[in-house]
């Protein structure tokens, strides 16, 4: 029996006694990364959020398996931010340029009702080509009649992890979501509304696709509503994504559940708690960042150089963190080996980057804080 076929759905019942820690620490880190963002500048707050929001739009789709090309997100974020060297951080592209407004369009002004025209506006804005390459899917509309089912394994032996609502009902399901979520009982928890948000809407599956994204920048708009702000300085999705599949194990086991959804708010909180200390990591390298700019202000380099230099200073701890070679110079520059050996000494000479112990045959060099 899923979830949503318990006689008392959806009224979610939960242990307040067993949630209280977390609650406390998650507040505890939100005040926290606020104040720590209200004693920097201006341009660290702008750079803090750009970053928290090129790893919500890159991991959000990861999640789902979809992997984004990250200069291109990054071009998104400071264009739609207005950010003076967006030409110089890569090339956007439609899909991009759509996530981004979607996810800033989510927080953005988040005290406006949430409505069924409003979800199938950012479903339709996940896909602004018009469809899927896989099958064809319903883009900002309800899904169609056929039973949605979250299968996996082989086609002659799929395993069904879940399976939605049936279609017929599914306005009026997604009605008394809404109306709650616009509504919510005064004595609610905000951060416990945020979690409850996530699991209602998730397991409705209102789309033949994008759920999950949909989801995710409902819960991004919800945590907002309880911070009292729009700016995002953290990525929920880039804590999930550390750990996919506890989060769609931890949704299954929830949906084959009891309404006593204790065991799924106290993993979310957990998550969350993670993703605010991610991001008191991430305001440390934005000031890292900024210091780093400001000390080679009059430092004479080339776009490649300076893209490339953004790049790693963005993602050092991730995606950079045994450094870079010559290989990956050329990759990311799009340059001959030759080029991207001489752009990589300059860079040396001039202080921008050092050079990292090991590497065996290949030299690699980290940023030259």
């Amino acid at each position: 029996m899923y979830i949503w076929q318990q006689g008392n759905w959806p009224h979610f019942e939960w242990d307040d006694a067993v949630l209280k820690p977390k609650l406390d620490a998650v507040r505890l880190l939100q005040g926290r990364l606020l104040g720590r963002a209200e004693s920097v500048s201006a341009d660290s707050v702008l750079n803090a959020q750009m970053d928290a929001l090129i790893q919500n739009a890159i991991r959000t789709s990861e999640i789902e398996g979809e992997h984004l090309d990250a200069g291109s997100v990054r071009s998104s974020v400071a264009r739609q931010l207005g950010v003076e060297q967006a030409a110089l951080l890569g090339k956007a592209t439609p899909k991009s340029d759509s996530l981004v407004a979607l996810l800033l369009e989510a927080t953005g002004r988040p005290d406006e009702p949430l409505t069924q025209a409003k979800l199938c506006h950012w479903q339709a804005m996940l896909f602004p080509e018009g469809g899927s390459l896989i099958r064809d899917i319903n883009v900002g509309a309800l899904r169609g009649e056929q039973a949605m089912q979250v299968v996996s394994g082989q086609l002659d032996n799929p395993k069904v992890h879940f399976e939605a609502p049936p279609r017929k009902g599914l306005e009026q399901e997604l009605e008394h979501f809404l109306k709650w979520f616009n509504h919510p009982p005064g004595e609610l928890d905000a951060l416990v509304r945020a979690g409850l948000a996530h699991l209602w809407l998730v397991t409705l599956h209102p789309f033949d696709d994008g759920n999950g994204r949909v989801t995710r920048a409902v819960t991004d708009r919800a945590l907002a509503q309880a911070e009292g702000q729009s700016v995002r300085f953290y990525s929920l999705s880039a804590a999930i994504m550390a750990d996919r599949q506890a989060y769609y194990d931890h949704l299954e086991n929830a949906q084959k559940g009891e309404l006593d959804v204790t065991p799924w708010l106290t993993w979310f909180l957990s998550t969350l708690e993670a993703a605010l200390q991610q991001a008191l990591s991430r305001i440390d390298r934005v000031l890292d960042k900024t210091r780093f700019w400001q000390r080679h202000a009059s430092t004479v380099l080339s776009e490649r150089q300076i893209k490339v230099l953004n790049r790693l200073l963005d993602t050092a701890g991730e995606e950079f963190e045994q450094g870079i070679n010559a290989r990956k110079y050329q990759a990311l520059a799009k340059v001959s080996k030759p080029t991207a050996t001489r752009d990589l000494a300059d860079l040396l000479e001039k202080g921008c980057l050092k050079k990292l112990p090991g590497g065996g045959r290949s030299t690699r060099y980290g940023v030259g804080f």
